[in-house]
């Protein structure tokens, strides 16, 4: 079977598509033979087979792995085709080469993958002898044997442990690690990779505390000691000389990459310690922050020598993914020094050596701020590297000026770092060494730029903390800035236009009066600058100007802005344009800049023109849409409030140009395109006048028609319907009194008709997700006199459609439609439901159907009003004590599990979440309950300080304070963030004082009936304890 297989997997390599496709068709049909992944194995083990071959062997092992193996894997496809008896031959053949000292690293790296893969669902209990084989082996293997093990071990660390299992492996498995890091004679690849399987280690052990804070602590406390002083003395090593070009990336050449390697992954160590148990560093955090201050200082010349001076690449990772790259060892040291800067030993360290330091005069000679201004100026120069890609593309440097790149660099580590420190004299020391660059006949153009970009760093800081800059000192800087925008180099200049902008708009600085000026050369240089560079950095810099400079001085520079604008897309290559969503976004927002300076001129220039030009070159980019669409969106609301005539004036421009793009997007297939003038289109309706201009619907109605019976992108189609809405909410007797020239069909009759499409069993729920806005909105303006029987119809196939709702904003948008019937006329809407028989295997009646739908997604409804008019259609519906709700069964409270362990989504997968059965008025009195502000929740106002009053944690008052950077790659952090993000700001259920008045009233009257005190004893304790604050409140 191997020639067989082989064949195959060459044949997987083949450029030809279908040759492809086929090849992997017929391994698939090789998953039932036992001796498929056994041939795999032996074809990946063979050294005498090429290194592409060998990889795809792999490859296909760990998708058949994937695909058949277990239950348990995500990808499992249904039916496990392989026993037991290959299983076991298959888990020992596959540890053996993943341990065998093959010295393709992409081999041992693949292998360990699968068996990581394996591991995940078979250890302990089908495989036992996993772990005690590694830890056996890894202490007396040979260097190649050793990295195998060790890369297994740390996939097994990463992805096959549970909390259980790591707790009885975890002191074995921290000495021997720690046996090899610290054994100087192995490689320092392999001791790296020792540490850095240490470090993964505490993701665990977070979780782990958790549950069982005194043992965890101990046991990390006595890693801890032991580790530390080891970390120390790789952290003064000193680094070998540098490598010359073609050795860096050589294993055997030397050890300035191992060395690199491993300090790497001892700061990346000593980083995660100080960020998820703190106090474990604090005897040490003084000697760590001296260590790594000495180490960056260190490292400032060889990182100049080898990125800035000369062009070595940077950013590389061997294939276990360990970094040996100066520049990643720099973005450690200086991101480590950023989380001990704000630790309370450290605070108070630097802030003594402050004290005695303050002369008499008032001033500073702050020796270790003008060190660390030194090496921030060193680590921040533009490496050669990223300056050829930012000369060759703009938008590259765009997303570096903005933070938006994926690239971290210790450019970023520095910004990110000197901004914490904007509490200590940094403006006096910066300015110094400002000073001393740019008087020096010998500083290079980086230096200079690498300084004033620094200032850009602490400016931004001190202005969101609203913190004051010394007039005399900005009048100093001003000067170098002006120097640097008449520099010969490009970057200078460019970061000269920039901070000129941001020096000269703060308020604190005392230049506002100089604003003018330099706005003037800004926009001068953007026309006559012979570098992209500079000139998209002036456009960027003319959005300070514009925010600043009063209104009627802004007016004169918006049609000089539009015009340099237009000028500067006019000189691009278009198909670049298209690709340049950086570039695209900073004009977008600085012509939206100079448009809202008076949005009512921009009907006596082309800015809207180049508006819609930017838009259809951004139309695929999310981002720029998004700006294009707030920009219009601004201007429309504007011209609106200027009355009915601006706003047809504002219509009468605007229209030719959106409708046309919907040609054009229909005849070209461009969706985006499409997609962006609807989404503009849906803008103006929305904001438009009581009645609509004259003709607004000739001019859009045929339009959106045929784009709805046409499309199925979810996105143009809720665009679409949402424009519809507003037009018929606006204008409904335009829309009324219209009739389609092309079909002979009026438009009440066109409306049906596209209400009827979208409820339709082939349209998605995404694309069908605001149909209910727009069917209310019709049923309420025509009224049941001119709907006649197209009425039931129209809410018949609502409910029929919703029972096979699944999306929760569809859902929603389908049970407002009766949700706003009910606000007026509740028992016709439960007799209607009543008649309704809705089929398949949701169905039964309307009723039936409708409520459990309702009340199952009601807790997750958003809006304002939406909750609003939720809750008072089901108050309602409640107050009719309808018998034939309580014959009506739905979803009760989650059966929850006691459990302590965190559930994995294989678990969740083997043992779904099971609900209680309940009667609909329980349920409704449940949902009702739940829409109560609680007093006693965190979420209510002004119960942020309480809610950690009563807590506390004697073993913790050893802790230092809480680092503020977040680790993202902690999963503890990451749950935590997603927990925070669904109370903060961007929760659109949050409280409403109108729908809670009206709540706490239903529910007084609501509890002297004897209907309630029944229902009252199917409720929860912390459903009772609410109703019992909330009359404790209402009575105070």
């Amino acid at each position: 079977m191997e020639q067989q297989v082989l064949e195959l997997l060459a044949a997987t390599l083949e450029p030809a598509a279908d040759t492809r496709t086929n090849a992997e068709r017929h391994l698939e049909l090789l998953y039932t033979n036992d001796a498929f992944p056994i041939s795999l194995i032996s074809i990946a083990s063979h050294t005498s087979v090429d290194l592409p071959l060998r990889q795809a062997a792999l490859l296909s092992l760990k998708t058949f792995v994937l695909r058949i193996w277990s239950s348990s894997l995500d990808e499992f496809q249904g039916v496990i085709t392989i026993n037991d008896a290959t299983k076991d031959q298959v888990r020992h053949s596959l540890l053996a080469l993943a341990t065998s000292g093959d010295q393709e690293r992409k081999i041992v790296s693949a292998s360990s993958l699968v068996v990581s893969k394996i591991a995940s669902v078979d250890f302990p209990d089908q495989w036992p002898s996993l772990l005690p084989t590694l830890l056996q082996l890894i202490p007396q293997s040979h260097d190649g044997q050793l990295h195998g093990g060790l890369v297994v071990l740390g996939n097994l660390v990463e992805d096959g442990f549970d909390e259980d299992q790591f707790g009885k492996s975890a002191i074995e498995l921290v000495r021997c690690i720690y046996d090899i890091a610290t054994d100087e004679r192995k490689k320092l690849n392999s001791r790296a990779l020792a540490v850095s399987i240490f470090r993964a280690c505490f993701d665990t052990m977070e979780l782990m505390y958790q549950t069982d804070k005194a043992s965890v602590k101990q046991f990390m406390q006595e890693a801890s000691d032991a580790w530390t002083p080891f970390f120390i003395d790789v952290l003064k090593l000193p680094l070998p000389p540098i490598p010359a070009a073609e050795q860096e990336g050589d294993t055997e050449s030397g050890s300035w990459r191992g060395t690199v390697a491993l300090k790497t992954q001892v700061v990346k160590a000593l980083d995660k310690i100080h960020r998820t148990f703190p106090h474990l560093l604090s005897q040490h955090t003084l000697e760590l922050f001296g260590t790594i201050w000495e180490s960056l200082q260190a490292h400032v010349g060889p990182y100049l020598a080898l990125y800035v001076d000369d062009s070595r690449q940077g950013r590389l990772e061997d294939a276990d993914r360990l970094p040996y790259t100066l520049d990643f060892l720099v973005i450690e040291e200086l991101d480590y020094i950023q989380t001990l800067v704000g630790s309370i030993t450290v605070k108070r360290e630097l802030e003594a050596q402050i004290a005695p330091e303050k002369l008499s005069n008032g001033t500073f000679n702050e020796t270790w701020v003008a060190q660390i201004m030194t090496i921030l100026v060193g680590f921040s120069q533009i490496t050669q590297e990223d300056e050829g890609l930012w000369d060759f593309d703009v938008n590259v440097f765009l997303s570096e000026e903005t933070s938006e790149t994926a690239n971290y660099s210790p450019r970023n580590a520095c910004s990110y770092l000197v901004q914490k420190l904007v509490k200590y004299p940094v403006l006096d020391s910066l300015l110094a060494r400002t000073k001393a660059i740019y008087e020096e006949g010998s500083s290079s153009a980086r230096a200079k730029e690498a300084a004033i970009f620094i200032l850009k760093q602490i400016l931004d800081e001190l202005d969101s903390c609203s913190k004051d800059i010394d007039p005399d000192i900005a009048r100093a800087y001003l000067h170098y800035i002006g120097l640097a925008m008449h520099e010969t180099d490009d970057f200078l200049r460019a970061r000269g236009y920039i901070l000129v902008s941001r020096l000269t708009t703060l308020p604190s600085s005392g230049l506002l009066d100089a604003v003018p000026q330099y706005a003037r050369q800004t926009l001068a240089a953007i026309d006559q600058d012979s570098s992209d560079v500079v000139k998209v950095s002036c456009i960027r810099a003319l959005q300070e100007y514009l925010k600043t400079l009063p209104a009627s001085t802004a007016r004169e520079f918006q049609v000089q802005t539009v015009a340099a604008i237009s000028n500067f897309i006019s000189a691009q290559d278009l198909s670049d344009l298209k690709e340049s969503e950086d570039l695209l976004d900073t004009l977008v927002e600085t012509l939206r800049d100079a448009i809202m300076a008076d949005p009512s001129l921009c009907l006596e220039h082309p800015a809207l023109d180049v508006l819609f030009t930017m838009a259809s070159y951004g139309a695929s980019s999310f981002q720029t849409t998004m700006l294009v669409n707030e920009a219009f969106d601004s201007i429309t609301s504007s011209m609106a409030a200027k009355g009915s005539d601006s706003y047809a004036q504002l219509c009468a421009k605007v229209l030719p140009t959106l409708t046309g793009a919907l040609d054009v997007g229909d005849m070209t297939s461009e969706n985006a395109l499409s997609d962006m003038a609807v989404s503009l289109l849906s803008s103006l309706a929305e904001h438009g006048p009581r009645p609509l201009p004259r003709n607004f619907v000739a001019a859009v109605m045929p339009k959106l028609y045929r784009l709805l019976f046409s499309s199925n992108e979810p996105i143009l189609n809720q665009s679409a319907t949402v424009t519809i809405r507003h037009i018929v909410a606006h204008d409904p007797d335009q829309v009324f009194s219209w009739q389609d020239p092309a079909t002979g069909k009026g438009g009440l009759e066109i409306v049906l008709l596209i209400i009827d499409r979208l409820l339709g069993p082939d349209m998605d729920d995404a694309s069908a997700a605001e149909v209910g806005g727009l069917t209310v909105e019709l049923v309420e303006k025509a009224g049941a006199e001119r709907l006649g029987p197209y009425l039931m119809q129209l809410l018949r196939i609502v409910a029929v459609r919703l029972s096979t709702a699944e999306h929760a904003s569809f859902i929603q948008n389908l049970v407002l439609v009766f949700a706003r019937l009910a606000l007026t006329n509740a028992k016709e809407v439960l007799d209607f439901l009543a008649q309704v028989h809705v089929e398949g295997g949701a169905g039964g009646t309307g009723l039936e159907v409708v409520l459990r739908k309702w009340l199952e997604n009601s807790v997750h409804f958003s809006g304002y009003d939406a909750i609003r008019q939720n809750v008072m259609a089901l108050t309602n519906i409640y107050k009719l004590h309808d018998e034939r709700l309580a014959n009506i069964q739905v979803q009760g409270d989650l059966m929850v599990d006691n459990s302590t362990r965190i559930k994995t989504r294989s678990q969740s997968k083997r043992t779904p979440d099971r609900y209680s059965v309940i009667p609909v008025p329980l349920k409704l009195t449940k949902v009702l309950i739940s829409e109560l502000a609680n007093p006693l929740s965190p979420s209510t106002p002004g119960l942020q300080q309480n809610q950690f009053a009563d807590h506390s944690d004697d073993e913790d008052d050893d802790w230092e304070d809480e680092p503020g950077i977040v680790d993202l790659s902690n999963p503890t952090t990451t749950a935590e963030l997603m927990a925070y993000a669904d109370e903060s700001r961007y929760n659109v259920r949050q409280l409403d004082d109108e729908t809670q008045t009206y709540l706490v009233d239903f529910f007084k009257q609501a509890s002297t009936e004897p209907d309630f005190r029944d229902l009252y004893q199917g409720l929860t304790d912390d459903e009772r304890e609410k109703l019992h604050q909330m009359e404790k409140t209402s009575i105070q």
